[in-house]
């Protein structure tokens, strides 16, 4: 019986968890009406930082991907002291908070013409989720068996063709949910894309002028919308995940 009684703690703990994060979320879809999220995301600065910030997360991604993917794999093969070194200098930025990640890439590109342009809306994006990309990538390629790229070297696939023809798709579930959350921490960023470009505005920024301007109650009609994306990216990402496995 005690065993039972201590069995049934656990899923309790993951009751609570779920509903301490969940009923703040779900509130957000009951108090404000689709009419209220429409009306909401009308006006043209708000559509204007729609497109501002679909622009900068998607470059921001990119690049974390174009770079991060190689770079996880080059991190999972390294030795342990080189993959430890490269992992820290990685999570760095992710343990920032995101107004000092700001100042420190303001101080870097004061000189530059990146500041209050599209592009130091992505620069400051791709600091604060880019190294998601390259973290996923290399714990996806450590997992995988090395006997399938020790059988393709035998038959004479160089390193790339293993890469592309081996590793990668064998990791591709893994590397799809990395490269879906740095895309959301990226879209949602306001502290870092705020100090280094507040103009053009993104959607976060957007929201804080909301907020500032308007209330709790025009704000949260565009929280709305972060709700729903948020789910419907998890979502692909989840089914394309398991699509993958099977």
């Amino acid at each position: 019986m005690k065993r039972e009684g201590a069995a049934l703690l656990f899923p309790l703990f993951l009751v609570l968890l779920a509903a301490a994060v969940a009923l703040p979320i779900l509130s957000v879809l009951f108090v404000v009406s689709p009419s209220q999220v429409i009306a909401a995301f009308g006006p043209a600065h708000v559509r204007e930082a729609v497109r501002t910030s679909f622009l900068a997360s998607f470059t921001a991604t990119a690049t974390a991907t174009v770079l991060g993917v190689p770079a996880g794999y080059a991190i999972a093969r390294a030795g342990a002291s080189i993959r430890m070194a490269a992992l820290f200098v990685l999570a760095l930025p992710l343990a920032f908070p995101p107004v000092a990640s700001g100042v420190i890439l303001l101080s870097f590109l004061r000189a530059t013409p990146v500041p209050e342009t599209l592009l130091g809306v992505a620069t400051a994006e791709f600091f604060v989720s880019g190294s998601f990309v390259a973290i996923a990538a290399a714990a996806a390629f450590s997992v995988l068996d090395p006997i399938h790229a020790d059988a393709a070297r035998t038959l004479g696939a160089g390193e790339w063709r293993i890469f592309f023809r081996v590793a990668l798709p064998a990791a591709a579930g893994n590397i799809g949910a990395g490269i879906a959350f740095a895309w959301l921490r990226a879209i949602g960023e306001y502290g870092a894309t705020s100090i280094v470009a507040y103009h053009p505005s993104s959607l976060p920024v957007q929201l804080y002028v909301t907020l500032s301007a308007s209330g709790v109650r025009e704000a949260l009609a565009l929280c709305y919308g972060f709700v729903v994306l948020a789910a419907v990216v998890l979502a692909l990402q989840w089914i394309l995940r398991r699509s993958m496995v099977q």
